[in-house]
C-alpha cells in the first residue's frame, strides 16, 4: 500500500474513533470541568503512548531535541479541546458541528502559508462538495434548521478552537525532524498534559475524583485511549503523508459516523434525504483519494 493510501486509511479510522466520543462526551460534559477532563485524558494517553514507544525502542535522546516543538503542538491541541468544551457549554451541538466544517478549508490555508501546499481545483471542488454534504447531514436535510443557525458566544469560542486544530495539522510536518509518529505523539502529549496541568490546576484540585459517576470514567478512558492516544498517532501519521486540506477533509465524515453509531445503538436510521449528504461526502473523499499528477 502506498504512503498516500496509508494516510487515507489512517484518517478514515481517525474519523470513526472521533465520532464515537460525541455521545459519551455529551453525557459526561456537565459532570467535570473541561480543563480537568482534558488534563486527565492527556496524561492517560501519554502513559499509554509512552509505554508503547519505550516498548518498541523508539525513544532516544535525539527524539527530545528542540522540546519547544512539542510545547507548540501540545499547546495547539490542548487549546482546541479546552475551547471545544467551553464552547459546548452554550453552543448547540448542531451549531458547533457546523462551525467544525470550516476546519478543512482553514487547514488548507495554513498548509499553503507554512508548507506551500497547493490546493488544486479538484481538491477545492472535493472540499466544497464534502463541506456541503456534511452541513446537509448536520442539519438533518432541513433547510429551516440551516437558516435558523445563529452565531453565539459558544460558537465563537469553538471557532477559535477550530483555528488551533486547523493550524496543528500543517505544523506536524513543519516541526517533525524524522521522529516516528508514536514518539512525536508522546512528546506532544507530555507537553499538552503539562500545559493543562498548569492551566487547569484549580479545576483539577476542585474535582472530587473519587466520587465521579461511572459514565465519566467510561468517557474519560474512551477519550484517552481511542479519541486521544490512537487518533493523535493516526493524525500525526497521516499529516506526514497527505496535504493538510486532505487530512482535515475527513472531519466531514464525523456526522455520518455519528449516525452509524446511533443506528448501532438502536436509535433509528436517518431519513432518505440525509443519505444524499452522506453520498456527497463519499464522493468528495473518492475525489481526494486520487493522487495529483
Amino acid at each position: 500500500m502506498s504512503p498516500h493510501l496509508q494516510g487515507h486509511l489512517a484518517m478514515l479510522t481517525f474519523s470513526a474513533l472521533v465520532a464515537g466520543s460525541f455521545s459519551l462526551g455529551a453525557t459526561a460534559a456537565n459532570e467535570i470541568a473541561p480543563a480537568a477532563l482534558n488534563a486527565a485524558r492527556f496524561w492517560i494517553a501519554a502513559v499509554i503512548i509512552g509505554t508503547a514507544a519505550f516498548a518498541m525502542g523508539k525513544v532516544n535522546r535525539r527524539a527530545f531535541q528542540a522540546p519547544w516543538r512539542y510545547l507548540i503542538l501540545g499547546g495547539l491541541f490542548a487549546g482546541y479541546f479546552v475551547l471545544m468544551f467551553y464552547g459546548l457549554k452554550t453552543a448547540a451541538p448542531v451549531s458547533a458541528a457546523a462551525v467544525f466544517t470550516l476546519t478543512p478549508v482553514m487547514s488548507g490555508v495554513f498548509g499553503w502559508l507554512l508548507l506551500r501546499q497547493v490546493t488544486t481545483p479538484r481538491m477545492a471542488a472535493a472540499l466544497a462538495i464534502g463541506g456541503a454534504g456534511a452541513l446537509w447531514v448536520i442539519f438533518d436535510a432541513n433547510w429551516d434548521a440551516a437558516f435558523a443557525f445563529r452565531v453565539g458566544e459558544g460558537e465563537i469560542i469553538y471557532f477559535f478552537g477550530c483555528i488551533l486544530h486547523a493550524l496543528y495539522t500543517p505544523m506536524v510536518p513543519k516541526l517533525n525532524r524524522g521522529e516516528p509518529p508514536v514518539v512525536f505523539t508522546f512528546g506532544m502529549l507530555l507537553a499538552g498534559g503539562a500545559i493543562l496541568l498548569v492551566f487547569g490546576w484549580s479545576d483539577i484540585r476542585a474535582t472530587d475524583w473519587a466520587n465521579l459517576p461511572p459514565i465519566v470514567w467510561i468517557c474519560l478512558f474512551y477519550l484517552a485511549i481511542f479519541a486521544s492516544a490512537a487518533t493523535f498517532v493516526l493524525l500525526q501519521f497521516a499529516s506526514l503523508r497527505l496535504p493538510s486540506a486532505k487530512v482535515m477533509a475527513y472531519t466531514y465524515l464525523t456526522p455520518s459516523w455519528v449516525i452509524l453509531w446511533e443506528v448501532a445503538r438502536g436509535n433509528g436510521a436517518p431519513q432518505g434525504l440525509v443519505l444524499v449528504g452522506i453520498a456527497m461526502i463519499v464522493l468528495a473523499l473518492v475525489m481526494l483519494l486520487k493522487q495529483e499528477g
